[in-house]
């Protein structure tokens, strides 16, 4: 794995900790003011813009106390300036009355080299079968 593709890594991983945490203004950060989505909380519509995450930050969407693990994750190039990055997502936390619950999503995340910074400009999230 070179530089760039370690770099690529650990943006994603900020990325999934400003979610994690409900953390809105580094994910502002991270993200494109058009990034645009597929994931299960839109039912199959192509989301587009923040205002649609915006939501699920200012009303407690964040997961509370709970552990993330990122499998098998790739970055795949295209070009200079833009980037594939695919992974599973683990998440154990553990819900009302103690339940334990562990999820999975199958997630792919398109950055982009804007301004000499990764820009996250697209993502698809699907519940792994």
């Amino acid at each position: 794995m070179n530089d760039t593709e370690r770099e690529l890594l650990e943006v994603n991983q900020r990325l999934l900790d400003s979610i994690a945490e409900g953390d809105w203004n580094v994910y502002a950060q991270l993200c494109d003011a058009g990034l645009t989505a597929f994931e299960p909380e839109a039912r199959g519509h192509l989301i587009d813009g923040l205002e649609f995450h915006h939501f699920y930050f200012n009303n407690g969407g964040h997961m509370g106390p709970h552990r993330v693990e990122i499998v098998e994750p790739r970055v795949r190039m295209l070009g200079d300036s833009a980037a594939v990055v695919t992974y599973v997502r683990i998440v154990q936390r553990v819900g009302a009355g103690g339940a334990q619950e562990t999820l999975a999503y199958e997630e792919t995340r398109v950055w982009q080299r804007q301004e000499g910074q990764w820009r996250h400009v697209h993502f698809h999230r699907s519940a792994a079968t």
